[in-house]
């Protein structure tokens, strides 16, 4: 088999022992624990005595994301049915919806809210409110959680939240200034989940798709504590000289609660958090540790890039390529792989289609031109939830050869770089990475996998 064609299939392997870490199914399954009387949840999926158990009465089902249905489906085939108060349910995008015995599941927008996520969000804050002290709410949250379950704040309807939101994205706030506002407009984010649940026990199993997994922010965080209040997000507005441009019932709502007649979200200190826990069971740290894994097994030379990659797609791209040029300047004698996970982020300049991964994928055949790169190679960028931008492909795949057929093709790629066109130009190459919706969502990895011309 020629180089490239094995490099190809060493960098899609490695890739998908990444996605299978992050597995939503296997991932609940490895955290809980039953015998026909009671369940047992693992509170440190790195330690196997570390464990919850509260002997509860019964168990009130709850999920929401990307890999709700997988999740859900996984802790209804370990927990005793007697346990089971009911018809569990699962809030997940119209993409991963299945079908699953006594579970109410439900398709909702994402990443734009919609009517049937919102009346997923009043399902669930219903179930919340049914549970008593010796019982249990069982969260299992992934990512695209904060969309799926808009519950606006009483006054504010769901198109003004959105509109509200929308402004905040398009005037380049941060996430942290988003995820506060948007704890600010709800009932259910910023530790309201949690409160609804009180006085009975709550236990998170987290899928996190947030670098550095702060629990906060995965999901807006509706099942811990928050430490911003009313006052941070009319900051937020008035830093960004939007308090003018906000709907009036939002500027109102966050006034009065800045005024202390609407109760803050609940803080660390709070009685209800005795009485929950969480176990963070798949993340971007743990695939990267996977691919890491599968790269060395395949008898690659490791090298860790990072393992919290940020930056614009095409300068991170063009980084890599003189990181490699360096690696192959000190002189390399067998294959490499040089591994790295995160989120890198795209400004738009063009009309073109594409997502971060396939741009990243683009701009680093681009680079490696460029710079003369001497060697055989393959480059992977892949969202692990196999949706890269409004796409059907998870990211892109490019080789040392990608160049020429590009060239046969006829076309100028960097016009393709310069529109934001990247799907295109890959799909003229065949550089797509096509895998279909995963069931799961821990951002993204990236695979450079290098053989040195002897």
């Amino acid at each position: 088999m020629p180089k490239i064609d094995q490099l190809r299939l060493d960098a899609e392997q490695i890739f998908l022992s990444g996605i299978s870490a992050a597995d939503p199914y296997l991932a609940v399954k490895r955290c809980l624990h039953s015998d026909a009387q009671q369940l047992q949840i693992s509170l440190d999926m790195n330690s196997s005595g570390n464990k919850r158990n509260g002997a509860w009465q019964k168990i009130h089902l709850i999920a929401f994301g990307k890999a709700a249905c997988t999740m859900v489906k996984a802790a209804q085939e370990v927990i005793p049915a007697h346990l089971l108060a009911g018809p569990g349910i699962a809030v997940c995008n119209y993409e991963n919806i299945t079908a699953i015995d006594n579970i109410d599941v439900i398709g909702a927008s994402h990443p734009l809210p919609d009517q049937a996520g919102f009346s997923g969000a009043l399902r669930i804050a219903e179930i919340a409110q049914q549970a008593h002290a010796g019982e249990l709410v069982l969260v299992l949250v992934s990512g695209g959680g904060s969309a799926l379950i808009p519950y606006p704040a009483e006054g504010i309807s769901l198109e003004q939240k959105i509109a509200t939101t929308n402004l905040l994205l398009a005037s380049g706030a941060s996430i942290n200034d988003v995820n506060c506002v948007r704890k600010h407009l709800s009932r259910l984010k910023g530790g309201g989940l949690a409160k609804m649940a009180a006085p009975a026990d709550l236990h998170a199993l987290i899928l996190s798709d947030v670098l550095g997994d702060e629990l906060s922010a995965i999901a807006s965080g509706p099942t811990v504590a928050d430490s911003t209040t009313f006052s941070d997000a009319i900051k937020v507005f008035t830093d960004k000289q939007l308090w003018d441009k906000v709907p009036v019932s939002v500027q109102n709502h966050l006034k009065q609660g800045e005024q202390g007649f609407i109760d803050e979200t609940p803080k660390a200190d709070a009685q209800l958090f005795k009485h929950t826990a969480y176990t963070l069971v798949g993340s971007n740290a743990i695939s990267v540790h996977a691919i890491m894994h599968a790269a060395e097994s395949l008898n690659y030379q490791l090298h860790l890039y990072s393992d919290q990659l940020t930056g614009e797609a095409t300068k991170v791209a063009e980084d890599l390529v003189q990181y490699a040029q360096a690696l192959l300047a000190q002189g390399i004698n067998k294959p490499c792989a040089i591994l790295a996970g995160g989120e890198t982020t795209v400004t738009l300049h063009g009309t073109g289609l594409g997502g971060r991964n396939q741009e990243m994928a683009l701009a680093f055949a681009l680079a490696a031109e460029q710079q003369q790169f001497q060697a055989d190679w393959v480059f992977l960028s892949g969202g692990t939830d196999g949706r890269d931008g409004p796409t059907d492909a998870a990211g892109g795949i490019v080789d040392s050869q990608t160049i020429s057929r590009w060239h046969n093709a006829a076309i100028e790629a960097e016009q393709y770089l310069a529109n934001n066109d990247s799907y295109h130009a890959l799909q003229i190459s065949k550089d797509l990475l096509i895998t279909g919706a995963t069931g799961t969502n821990v951002a993204d990895l990236q695979i450079l996998l290098i053989q040195p011309k002897s």
